[in-house]
This record gives structure tokens, C-alpha cells and sequence, in this order.
């Protein structure tokens, strides 16, 4: 089968996902992506006439956002009207699926240049659709009587209480995300990828990372109130059903221990990013060096109700797949959509902490939803080349309860 090579990755920073406060909240988001189309160009000195397609994560796929935001952005971008592009959501996990559907379209022998990643600006005003509570399966009450489908917040504090993990153990996590993300800035890990974001002005938007908090402290996460307790009994419909109601439908007499907050949670960000992936004949016939190969790709799924769980699945069956054990694997990113997501990952593969999410993650950083995939594998494409070691994993969960998955290895 042929391979699938990444040629380069590139980001930009993430800017606070919130109106009148975010720097990069008032630019538009097709041009927000366009600022790393471009700059893979400028990289790889690519002729967009012969990208394939552009295929591109985005979660909240209305208002700015919505028609096909993948081939606004390349046009956007000033690619060459030949090139294609298409926008797909599978919630969080938008920006690895891209990349993985990129990839496969190269194995299958079927493209030879592909452009995959995801924008996501949360910032937006009403990327919800509505200010009425959202529950999964849209009002679609045979889907609920089915898989009750809760608030993600609410099932990570259930997913904590069934596994007897901590609020301090999650704290803990928290603070060390916040320590990896500052010392990673400060020693420039995150350089290579990070492209400034510039107005149309000419004026710099944003070039560095917005959201971090290092001053954070053991004692000031312990000071933050649970952020989903209440919005546990938000009525969801005209039956009276709360968010919790739909968890306990499906775990009968749990007492969910409500023990994530704002800061051992994700942060709301503003962000793009983008891959650059060929085949070899291609790569070798327009002298692009590769940095890496994509070694397999995986989805898995799990518990809709309890939401969060599929990344310890998905990384147990891309490792089947390739007859590897977790010890063939150097880094490994799982997305900290909640600290519970990460710890779970942790305990339940019985890994090195050393060896997961080293630069610090999505409680640090921040989750611009579709955009956060393709993200996590352009940083451990870095973090690969700096430490001068070969495999990583990624892998994140997705709304509806599933995760897909990713493992790369170094060329050269």
C-alpha cells in the first residue's frame, strides 16, 4: 500500500475564545484559516494547482463558519481554483479525522497532495444555533430512550465519580498541563508551527499563546467552584428532563461527584491549523522532504451517554492494528477536553506520565473544537524531531462517544 508522508504542519496561536476579549475574535474565520494555508505555501513553495483537496475539520458548521468553510478558506487563501475542498465534523475529533481522511485518500492511491485541518472560532455569537439547553440527539426522543446523551461537562463529573477519580487528583493534572505549556513557551518548543495571525490592516492580530494562566496554583484551582453542578439540573425539554436525568436514565442511582471546573477543564479558545501530506512519487518528483509517515489511523466508539471514554478504545485498537505494543510508542497527545479525559487515558494503558501531553494541553492552552486535531499531531511532529525519537499517538473523544486516532512516525 502506498504511504502518506506529512510534509509540514503550521498553527496559528490560540486566542481567547470570547468576544471583546479574544485577539483574534473579530477576524473572520475563513481568513483565519487562510493565514496557515498560506504559510504552508510560503514553507514548501507548493503549486496549489496541484492540491487535490483541502479537507477541513469544523465543528460549529454555521453563520460565518457554515458553507464549506474548507474551500472558502483555500479560496480565501489565493489557492488555485482547481484545487477542492470540503468541511466534515465529527465534533472534537474534526481536525484528526481530516487528516486521517487526507492520509487514506493518499494510501488508496487516489490524491497525491492533500491539505488537512480545522478551524474553530468559539468565540462566534451563536455557534450554538439557539440559547435554548442543546442535547445531542436534536429532540429525537427514540435516539434518547435509546443513548441518553448528557452535557460533556456532566459526564466528565460522572465519569470521575464511577472511576473514584479525585478533584485533587484532576487538580493536580490541571496544574502540571499549565507548568508543560509554560515551560514549552518558554523554550520556543511550539516555534516551528506557530504562524502569526495579521489583520488585513497589516497590524499583528496575535503571535503568541493568549489563553495560559502560569501563575496558576494548587490552592487557586482548589478556590474554583464546580462548573457543571448546576447545569446538571437544567431542564431540557418540556418533560421537565435535566442533564443529570439523562445520565442516571442509563446509571440508575449514580450520584455524580461534580469535580471539574473551569480550571481542570478545556479552554475556550479561537484557532486554526493545517497539514501538508503527499504521496511519495509526488514528494520525490517536487523535491518536498518529508517529516514524517503516517503509520495507521483508527476510530473507535463507546458510551454516548457517559461521552468521553472511546480514547483509551481507539488507541488499544490502532495499536492492534499494527501488531505494536505501547512501549513502541515515544509521546503520546490525548486532548484534555476535561482533566478526567487525560487521567482516565493515563491509568487505564498504565502509562509514563513523562510521555503524555509533555508540552502541556487543552486545560493550558485551549480546544478551538475542529481546529484542536490537527493541532496535537503538528506538536508532537515537533516534539518528535526535537527530542530525536520516532512514534507518536494521538488520539481525542468526540461528542456521541467515539475517538479517532493517529500514529505517525519520523522520516529521516
Amino acid at each position: 500500500m502506498p504511504e502518506a508522508w506529512i510534509i509540514d504542519a503550521c498553527r496559528t496561536p490560540r486566542g481567547i475564545g470570547k468576544q471583546g476579549k479574544g485577539a483574534l475574535a473579530d477576524i473572520h474565520p475563513q481568513q483565519l484559516g487562510a493565514t496557515v494555508l498560506r504559510a504552508l505555501v510560503e514553507r514548501t513553495g507548493i503549486d496549489t494547482r496541484d492540491v487535490d483537496d483541502v479537507i477541513w475539520g469544523t465543528s460549529a458548521q454555521v453563520h460565518t463558519q457554515g458553507g464549506d468553510l474548507g474551500r472558502m478558506t483555500a479560496l480565501d487563501a489565493g489557492f488555485a481554483v482547481e484545487s477542492s475542498g470540503i468541511t466534515l465534523d465529527r465534533f472534537c475529533g474534526s481536525g484528526i479525522s481530516a487528516v486521517n481522511f487526507a492520509a487514506a485518500t493518499i494510501m488508496a492511491g487516489q490524491e497525491d497532495l492533500v491539505v488537512a485541518g480545522g478551524t474553530e472560532m468559539m468565540s462566534m455569537p451563536g455557534r450554538r444555533g439557539s440559547d435554548k439547553p442543546s442535547v445531542m440527539d436534536c429532540g429525537n426522543l427514540h435516539l434518547r430512550a435509546a443513548h441518553p446523551q448528557s452535557h460533556q461537562g456532566v459526564a466528565a463529573d460522572a465519569i470521575a465519580t464511577i472511576e473514584g477519580i479525585s478533584r485533587a487528583d484532576l487538580d493536580a493534572l490541571a496544574l502540571l498541563s499549565q507548568q508543560r505549556a509554560d515551560h514549552a513557551i518558554r523554550g520556543g518548543h511550539f516555534d516551528r508551527s506557530l504562524v502569526r495571525v495579521v489583520r488585513e490592516g497589516g497590524s499583528v492580530a496575535l503571535d503568541r499563546e493568549e489563553f495560559p494562566r502560569p501563575n496558576t496554583t494548587l490552592e487557586s484551582l482548589a478556590a474554583l467552584k464546580p462548573s457543571f453542578a448546576a447545569l446538571a439540573d437544567i431542564v431540557v425539554d418540556a418533560d421537565g428532563t435535566t442533564y443529570r436525568d439523562l445520565v442516571t436514565r442509563a446509571f440508575p442511582g449514580l450520584e455524580i461527584d461534580h469535580v471539574h471546573h473551569a480550571g481542570n477543564s478545556s479552554g475556550v479558545v479561537d484557532g486554526s491549523a493545517a497539514l501538508l501530506l503527499a504521496s511519495p512519487d509526488y514528494a520525490r518528483a517536487h523535491g518536498l522532504k518529508p517529516r514524517a509517515r503516517v503509520v495507521a489511523m483508527a476510530n473507535a466508539g463507546d458510551s454516548p451517554t457517559l461521552m468521553l471514554n472511546a480514547p483509551v478504545p481507539a488507541a488499544r485498537k490502532i495499536l492492534r492494528k499494527t501488531g505494536m505494543e505501547l512501549a513502541d510508542i515515544d509521546l503520546f497527545e490525548v486532548n484534555e477536553a476535561f482533566a478526567v479525559v487525560a487521567e482516565k487515558f493515563i491509568r487505564d494503558l498504565d502509562l509514563d506520565r513523562e510521555k503524555v501531553n509533555v508540552n502541556g494541553g487543552a486545560m493550558a492552552l485551549g480546544h478551538p473544537i475542529g481546529a484542536t486535531g490537527a493541532i496535537l499531531i503538528g506538536t508532537i511532529l515537533d516534539e518528535l524531531e526535537r527530542r530525536d525519537i520516532e512514534r507518536g499517538l494521538v488520539t481525542m473523544c468526540a461528542a456521541g462517544g467515539m475517538a479517532p486516532a493517529i500514529i505517525i512516525e519520523r522520516i529521516g
